[in-house]
């Protein structure tokens, strides 16, 4: 069993699948804590979720990418990846927190690309942080 998980193949499907999973839980939690459904509005067209949601994809990819460079078991890469998730929610709260003359996700909701692509931007820069520091 131990010669099929240093087959560089399995290994890279083993990570991939993981971290497929994990984006789809991940997403779903943000798609809960946000107050409009992320995919209806960018089935509708709306531009600053799209932006926003990409931001969210990219960093949770990016956090992955660093945590799988850095730990040689899938367990140590998930838990870490999970770690840096939650760093990355508890960012989202922040930049809500840090804005108290509008809401965050009202703006987007209504389309606010300025607004989106600020969240976009530190979704990604944030996921550099984290991910220098897995």
């Amino acid at each position: 069993m131990d010669s099929i998980w240093e087959n560089s193949l399995v290994e890279t499907a083993a990570y991939y699948s993981v971290v497929v999973l994990c984006m789809i839980v991940f997403l779903t939690i943000f798609e809960l804590v946000t107050k409009y459904k992320n995919w209806q509005e960018i089935k509708n067209g709306n531009i600053a979720v799209a932006l926003a949601t990409g931001g969210k994809i990219f960093g949770i990819a990016n956090v992955f990418r660093h945590s799988i460079q850095q730990h040689d078991s899938l367990l140590d890469m998930i838990g870490w990846g999970v770690f840096g998730f939650l760093l990355l929610l508890i960012g989202y709260f922040i930049f809500e927190f840090l804005t108290p003359k509008f809401k965050i996700d009202e703006e987007i909701e209504n389309n606010n690309k300025a607004v989106g692509l600020i969240s976009m931007v530190i979704s990604v820069g944030l996921s550099y942080v984290i991910g220098a520091g897995i």
